[in-house]
């Protein structure tokens, strides 16, 4: 029996068992079984196409990445179009892209990669179609952009999400706050710093010997499923941010697009009418967490054009703008001076630590 068919046979095991206190562990010990499987599968895969060279190998550039997945035929190559100057061919008919094509958005004075993917379909995650290539580029992204057709937007997301989930990569979700550490001797040493409810102390020590291990550390920092357990196992999840996007709202009710427009992590966006697109490009400038800093020289005004901004990411301090002007700048660093909100006055004298926020003006004193 091979890996997939290992895999079916077990997820048909867990839809046909019912879930309640009887059978948790047995369901906990499958998830286990499944999610090695699933890991195998990835591997195995991994390594037929790197030898095929059939996989998409695009050199990530500019300062962020987002990656356009979605079903075919729902639009994706018609907002690349839309968005940058690159040409992807679009049509009424599926499977019009085959390959990845990468283009460049110019926002906020940011280059943002942006790469239109070929459509997946159900079983994409398992290699049918191209949808392993299209997963492992996925994984490199900074944030996905899920791409839906609003007339059946919801069906399509579930079968997108499942695809994802298993091949490790989690949409808006956090990695579980547990610490975890496999060691030579001493047998397993399993605490938490709260009472667990939702997984128990043998059914950790039962997925742990599933996978072998028997000498480990493990610290529960907050109250976790055995699925997020398992992650942590792993070790190989990918935690993204993902916006969906709903295309053709042009073809459903408006209470429909407003119930859609105000569900979480969602926007309606109209390709083929051009609508909401300035919006979609405030959001995934929001989800990408960029910062705009500008540079002063001692005398001379800001320069506060968008072409000569550093473009940051969120949470930067002075010292991570300094390597982004020049390495030698923290050698020979003294102090700051920066205008803008991240500061209690203009301008205020700061150190290497001090937060930037978006659109502050930071002058450098060297020794």
């Amino acid at each position: 029996m091979g890996i997939l068919e290992k895999i079916q046979e077990i997820e048909r095991e867990i839809a046909r068992t019912q879930k309640n206190k009887a059978t948790e562990y047995h369901l906990g010990l499958l998830k286990a079984k499944l999610a090695k499987y699933r890991s195998q599968l990835i591997q195995d895969q991994g390594s037929k196409t790197s030898g095929k060279g059939e996989g998409f190998d695009v050199m990530k550039s500019g300062d962020a990445r987002v990656v356009l997945i979605g079903f075919p035929s729902v639009g994706k190559s018609t907002l690349l179009n839309l968005l940058t100057s690159t040409h992807s061919e679009s049509a009424s008919y599926e499977f019009t892209t085959l390959t990845c094509i990468p283009g460049v958005i110019e926002y906020n004075g940011a280059n943002i990669q942006l790469l239109d993917l070929p459509g997946i379909i159900e079983g994409a995650s398992q290699g049918k179609g191209r949808g392993r290539q299209v997963i492992s580029v996925a994984r490199t992204a900074d944030v996905i952009l899920m791409m839906l057709d609003a007339s059946k937007g919801e069906i399509q997301k579930a079968l997108l999400e499942k695809e994802l989930e298993s091949v490790a990569i989690r949409l808006n979700k956090r990695p579980p706050d547990i610490y975890f550490k496999i060691k030579k001797g001493g047998g397993l040493s399993i605490n938490s710093m709260l009472t667990l409810t939702k997984i128990s102390e043998k059914m950790v020590q039962m997925i742990l010997h599933e996978y072998k291990i028997f000498n480990a550390e493990v610290v529960f920092r907050e109250d976790c499923t055995t699925d997020e357990f398992i992650d942590v196992i792993m070790g190989n999840r990918v935690y993204l941010k993902c916006l969906y996007c709903y295309n053709k709202v042009d073809t459903i009710s408006i209470e429909e697009m407003d119930r859609l427009a105000r569900q979480p992590n969602c926007i309606v966006i109209s390709c083929g009418l051009k609508l909401n697109l300035d919006y979609l490009l405030e959001v995934i400038w929001e989800y990408l967490q960029l910062l705009r800093v500008y540079t002063k020289r001692r005398g001379e005004p800001p320069d506060l054009s968008g072409a000569s901004s550093l473009i940051m990411r969120k949470g930067c301090t002075v010292e991570h703008v300094c390597h982004a002007v020049h390495r030698t700048f923290v050698d020979s660093f003294k102090y700051a001076l920066v205008w803008g909100t991240s500061t209690k006055y203009s301008p205020q004298r700061v150190g290497l630590h001090h937060l930037m926020h978006d659109e502050d003006v930071i002058q450098v004193m060297k020794k």
